[in-house]
């Protein structure tokens, strides 16, 4: 079974070349190799229930831009979790959170990898990324083109999502720059979303808001989860965000998590969690 799953990868991530924490890819010859934090997510979520972009149409997948991962539900399908990766990463960590952490039965979990581009505040060096950053700290440079490619990309998969459960069953979320889109995504999408999850982001673009917020998502629960010893996306960024949407959107709320850097915890994923238990009820 393995063995069959190392195929799939294989087709999947052949022509990107690059390394992950769970993958290692050569383009020469499209050999892959699973590392063991992939090995082990694995041993512990059947087969069946676990595939490379099994249910995304290709025409979702720009240039240079790998399948999603998919974890499917436990049962009937009842609600999905899209979750996007942070800067520099690939689909495959959150995959494995996802499938350990933040398992729910009848939850489809998809996890896409974002395109590989260059990165203006890393020295331009090419890595997946749902737009560039110039800075963290002038908002008035931001890549709105980026964001608004890779907004358009998330509802896409929700659309596509909305064909097997109905959208107030289905949640978009991110890590990092991937909670960013996810915020923009949530907030904007033209129909009732079940929830909105950020880790470790900031609203992007926040200038636009809340003209471009969508009314169907005006009471949308949204969670919010920053260390307090983030220093790669300032506290305060998220705080300041927080602020921002609760004058547009009251049905948010935040925590904030002692010493915890720009990363998670189980306490954060316990919390996230339980958001998700709660909006989607006992039958569940």
């Amino acid at each position: 079974r393995q063995r069959l799953f190392m195929v799939k990868a294989v087709v999947s991530t052949q022509s990107t070349g690059h390394i992950t924490n769970n993958l290692r890819c050569e383009p020469s010859n499209g050999n892959c190799m699973l590392i063991p934090g992939l090995r082990n997510l694995l041993a512990k979520v059947p087969p069946a229930r676990f595939k490379i972009g099994s249910c995304i149409s290709k025409t979702f997948l720009s240039e240079n831009m790998s399948p999603p991962i998919v974890i499917q539900p436990q049962g009937t399908h009842k609600a999905s979790v899209i979750f996007l990766h942070g800067l520099g990463d690939t689909c495959h960590g959150w995959a494995q959170v996802m499938g350990e952490e933040l398992n729910i039965k009848h939850v489809k979990y998809i996890c896409p990898t974002a395109s590989t581009i260059p990165v203006t505040i890393n020295m331009g060096m090419r890595m997946p990324a749902w737009y560039d950053i110039t800075s963290l700290s002038e908002f008035d440079k931001e890549d709105k083109a980026g964001i608004m490619r890779s907004v358009a990309h998330v509802h896409a998969l929700i659309a596509e999502e909305e064909k097997a459960v109905p959208s107030d069953k289905i949640f978009v979320g991110g890590f990092s720059q991937g909670g960013a889109v996810a915020l923009y995504s949530g907030l904007t999408y033209k129909n009732k979303l079940g929830g909105i999850i950020g880790l470790s982001c900031y609203l992007p673009l926040n200038s636009e808001f809340p003209d471009v917020a969508d009314s169907q998502n005006s009471e949308t629960p949204i969670i919010l989860c920053h260390g307090k010893a983030d220093v790669v996306v300032d506290t305060r960024l998220g705080e300041m965000s927080h602020q921002k949407i609760k004058t547009f959107h009251p049905a948010v709320e935040m925590k904030l998590y002692e010493n915890m850097g720009h990363s998670s915890c189980p306490h954060e994923l316990m919390d996230v969690k339980q958001f998700l238990g709660s909006i989607l009820g006992q039958s569940f």
